[in-house]
């Protein structure tokens, strides 16, 4: 496998054709796209594309728009909230995915409408030219773990898990609940390459074949896990505070003989 940063790509802005910038700049950098090659597309110059950047003098308003759901809040030490939420994509993260970097002053980048549908989109000019598959990604934080990775908020002909579901080990053993999260992992591996200061928002993944398939193969939505499924809903605190509140509401019921159960 080889992975390498697609240089050449200009300032991304609102009704750009993405298609076409990459287009020409895999022309210039003189490795045609060929069969199986898998883009690694940064959701921010999607974003762009698609026109959503928004006026937004105070970032949080635009957290707070963006947040279907508030899993954990802390303060932080210099000043300021740090907010993990749920954002109407259902994805869990710090600041629902609103990007205040490289964007003019004033304004702030919120994530593309429907990642999903905007990979398929691109996938299908691109496959113009050849066979490929797409993930747009995003950076995000990991629970029990610092520092941050990329993930596939998006994907378009390309399997986005690994189903190894009754395959057996060396040893012989069933597989039962083994399923790697390909997409994840191509969308980190694209992250190396194209660093965050580069000024190279696409990767291309060559020898990765196996993973890709036909447009309508289920897309990135299918990894978010659902929160009844979610056995960390909510931040410890937040979790104690909902029992606590929980209980003191039923205590008190039970004292003025209700039946609250």
């Amino acid at each position: 496998m080889s992975v390498w940063a697609l240089p050449g790509m200009p300032e991304v802005r609102p009704g750009d054709d993405l298609a076409v910038l990459i287009r020409e700049a895999v022309a210039a950098d003189g490795y045609p796209l060929v069969d199986g090659d898998i883009l690694v597309v940064t959701s921010k110059i999607v974003s762009k594309a698609e026109g959503r950047v928004v006026r937004a003098d105070d970032r949080e308003a635009a957290i707070t728009a963006e947040t279907v759901r508030i899993v954990a809040t802390r303060e932080r030490a210099g000043g300021g909230i740090t907010r993990i939420v749920q954002n109407r994509l259902g994805i869990v993260g710090a600041a629902a995915g609103v990007d205040a970097s490289n964007t003019a002053e004033g304004t702030v980048l919120l994530l593309p409408l429907d990642p999903d549908a905007s990979a398929r989109t691109l996938a299908a000019e691109l496959r113009r030219d050849a066979k490929v598959g797409v993930i747009v990604s995003d950076t995000l934080g990991r629970p029990w773990r610092d520092g941050q990775t990329d993930v596939a908020i998006g994907a378009a002909g390309v399997r986005v898990f690994d189903e190894l579901h009754g395959e057996v080990d060396s040893a012989g053993r069933p597989l039962i609940v083994t399923r790697p999260c390909v997409a994840d992992e191509l969308a980190a591996a694209g992250d190396l390459v194209k660093g965050k200061l580069s000024g190279c928002p696409v990767a291309i993944v060559r020898g990765m074949g196996r993973l890709v398939g036909p447009l309508d193969l289920p897309g990135a939505a299918t990894i978010v896990r659902a929160p009844e499924k979610d056995m960390f809903r909510l931040g410890a605190d937040e979790a104690h505070r909902a029992g606590y509140d929980e209980g003191f509401a039923a205590g008190r019921a039970a004292a003025r003989g209700e039946d609250r159960r």
